[in-house]
Parts: C-alpha cells; structure tokens; sequence
C-alpha cells in the first residue's frame, strides 16, 4: 500500500504487486492529483483551477520513502508505505500535508531547534450492537477491561506500524476512550498519530465495532479531543527545561507558547477544520474557547507543564484540536508559530487561573468555521509562514466544506420548521 495523507490526514494511495514496489522505488508511481482535492465525502473539489477535476485530474508522482515502510498486522503479508508527492513535471508539491509539515519543521531546524510532539486522541467506540463500550466514568479501571480484545488486537497492529501507545483510559462519554502516544521526533509524531488512526478504526472494523474520530458526535456529552504535546531540543537538552527551575516557563518554552496564543485564532483553521469541530468548543466540557494559557491549568488553550526535578518533561499542552484533524496540518501551524514567536522574542501575556473558559476578560477564539476563515484570512504572517500558496489552497478547500453545509437541509431543521411554518 503505497499513499500520502490527503486533505483530512487519511492516507489514499494505491496497493503494488511487489515488483511494482520495487519499480516505485526506482522510479516513482503514477497517482491523480484529484488526490489533493477531495473532500471528506470524496467529492471533487472543483474550486481548484490548477489541478484536480477541473483541470483534468492530471498525474501527480509518488516517491515512496523506504524508511516508513511498515507491517500492516491485520492483513498478514501486506505492509504500508508513505510517500512524497510531486506534480507531474518534478516540481515540489508543497501543498501536500506532510510536505507542509516538513516545511515548517526545517523552519525551527534553522533556529537550532528540533521539534518532538506526541499526540492525544480521544475516540468513540461502540460494538457490533452499535452500544458504547463504556459507561461514560473516566478513568475507570475496571471499565477498560471491557475492551480488552480490541487492545490486544491493536497493540500488534500499532507495533507493526512502528507506533508506540503508552496509555489508554476512558474518558466521560458513554464509549469515549483516549489514546495517548508516544513522543516522537518531526515528521514521525504526525506519522505515529496518522497511522493510529487508521489503526484503530480497521482493527474496530474487523472486530465488528466502529471507532470514530468526530469531535462531537453526540449532543450534550463530552467531545472527542486531539491534544498535542510540543517540545524543542537543542542537542541533547530539552531547550523549554531552560531557566524554568522557579516553575514558570523558561525564555524558549515562553517565547515559542506566545507565538502560539499570538497565532492560535487563524490556526483554529486547521485545530478545528470541520463545522463539527465548532460544536466541541463551548465552556464547560473541557475545550478551550478563548486564547489563553496556565501552568498546569487544563481549562487553558495551552497549558505549560514545567518541572525542575523532571527537565525532560518540560513541554507544551496545546488542547484546541478536536481528533477530526489532520495531524500533519495541527503540528504545521503549531511549530510555525512556536518558531515565529521564538525568532521574534514574543513575549508572554500574564498567565490564567481558574476556570480560563469563565474568564471574559480573555481573547475570544472563533466560534465557528466562518469566524475561523476570517481569523485565517487576517493573519497574514501565519499565511506566510505555512507558505501562501497552501494557505489559499487550504482556505479554498475550508469555504467548500462551508459552502457543503449551507446547501444541505437537515433533519433538525425538517422537525424544527416542516409543519411550524
């Protein structure tokens, strides 16, 4: 199976006879760039002029990267393979996901620094009769066993694919279980959380069950989160360890968090890409909803964990994303405006207590998809620094999701208004 992650974070590709593996490796494979122009419904994105269905859905190459080769358990005797696209005449596809990923990755590279991130996913889980798989009691201990087989399935399906998960509790929603992963370097804690995903929802599959990664998928319970945990190195040392030993952030740690709050309501775009993603983000579940950031403070957008007995701990909790994002795109935006505030020296407002989603006096984050298209229109430095032509490329495909939703007629609004009006 050879793919790259597409608009979503879902890896599209084809399946090779081994000889056509080989042949790839040497030469490249042929794909349709309609690859890059699909929306979650796989409809044909026809905003795109350059490429995709207007243009033809002309071929885009694959480079297959031989070191992310892995074992795919659940289908003895095939393996999985990423690969770098490129359009058709050998230019760079800098659009791609991963690629945009890469690009904001060198960007911290340039300032000495290499980034390592490890995600949190909290997926919804039901068995074979559409029933939860738990109550609804977070941190139960005796309500985890009751997924035992799924966990005994995944555990070789993620070890075949080179992720590592350290921890799986439940969560309060009925069937909500959260997933945490690994810290990894770069391009592998998007690669690990990606692969995860895929994971988690074929092992459910064979098993009879559903796993799904909406972010609010049931009205008046708790959504599902994707929670990002962001670090820098400098060499060996944990570069936000430096100066925090009085437990407040170090002059790193604080600069990178800053350019994060500075940028967070553009980057809700990508944290927070559906129109669904909107309805997990209101006060009192545990999702944050204005620009703010606290040590130790889970109520906060960013939340800063500094320890002087534990350096190697020092890191960034960023808890906007819902799980329905790309985490290619999530970690993109979140390393380009930790660089950003890092080169710049941005400095830190005063940090949050209490509950920060009960606090009026902070900075509101978009409320909706529209609010967010115009938090991402605004902000031209974070456009620049994702790259402007992903960042029009991106926003085109954001109005198509907005211009789907506002052509359909819901059930809700045939209960509400059929025979009242």
């Amino acid at each position: 199976m050879l793919g790259f992650p597409d608009l979503q974070g879902s890896i599209r590709g084809k399946a090779l006879r081994p000889a056509a593996f080989e042949a790839a490796l040497a030469d490249g494979a042929t794909m349709t760039d309609l690859l890059l122009a699909l929306d979650p419904a796989d409809e044909p994105i026809d905003a795109y002029e350059d490429f995709g269905i207007r243009a033809g859905a002309a071929d885009l190459q694959l480079r297959p990267e031989p070191d992310t080769l892995r074992d795919l358990s659940w289908r003895p005797g095939w393996q999985l393979c990423l690969a770098t696209p490129t359009w058709g005449d050998g230019r760079p596809c800098s659009i791609a996901s991963r690629e945009v990923l890469r690009a904001a990755l060198e960007r911290m590279a340039a300032l000495g620094l290499e980034v390592r991130a490890a995600f949190e996913y909290e997926v919804r889980i039901t068995d074979a009769a559409g029933e939860p798989v738990s109550s609804g009691i977070s941190y139960s201990v005796g309500e985890i066993g009751r997924i035992e087989g799924l966990l005994a399935d995944l555990r070789p399906a993620l070890d075949g694919l080179g992720v590592e998960l350290t921890a799986v509790h439940t969560e309060a929603g009925p069937g909500l279980i959260e997933l945490n992963l690994a810290p990894a370097t770069g391009l592998g804690a998007a690669d690990a959380a990606a692969l995860c995903k895929l994971a988690v929802k074929e092992v459910a599959a064979a098993r009879g069950m559903r796993a799904s990664f909406m972010a609010k998928p049931v009205v008046e319970e708790e959504g599902s989160s994707g929670h990002v945990h962001l670090s820098c190195r400098r060499g060996e040392e944990n570069a936000f360890a430096e100066s925090s030993a009085d437990g407040q952030p170090g002059p790193v740690l604080a600069a990178a968090m800053a350019g994060m709050l500075t940028h967070l309501p553009a980057a809700s775009l990508a944290l927070n890409p559906t129109l669904n993603s909107y309805k997990r983000l209101v006060p009192g579940w545990f999702a944050p909803v204005n620009a703010s950031w606290g040590v130790e403070n889970r109520s906060a957008a960013l939340r800063a964990i500094v320890s002087a007995e534990h350096p190697g701990r020092c890191r960034i909790e960023c808890r906007r994303p819902g799980a329905d994002t790309n985490p290619y795109l999530v970690l993109a935006v979140l390393v380009a405006a930790a660089a950003d505030g890092i080169e710049v020296g941005m400095q830190l407002p005063p940090a949050v207590s209490g509950d920060a989603g009960e606090n009026s006096a902070l900075p509101p984050l978009p409320s909706t998809l529209e609010e967010a298209l115009a938090a991402w229109r605004e902000d031209e430095r974070l456009r620049t620094l994702v790259g402007s032509e992903f960042a029009e490329y991106y926003e085109t495909s954001r109005r198509w999701e907005l211009r789907a939703w506002q052509r359909t007629v819901t059930s809700w609004e045939l209960e509400r208004y059929e025979r009242a009006v």
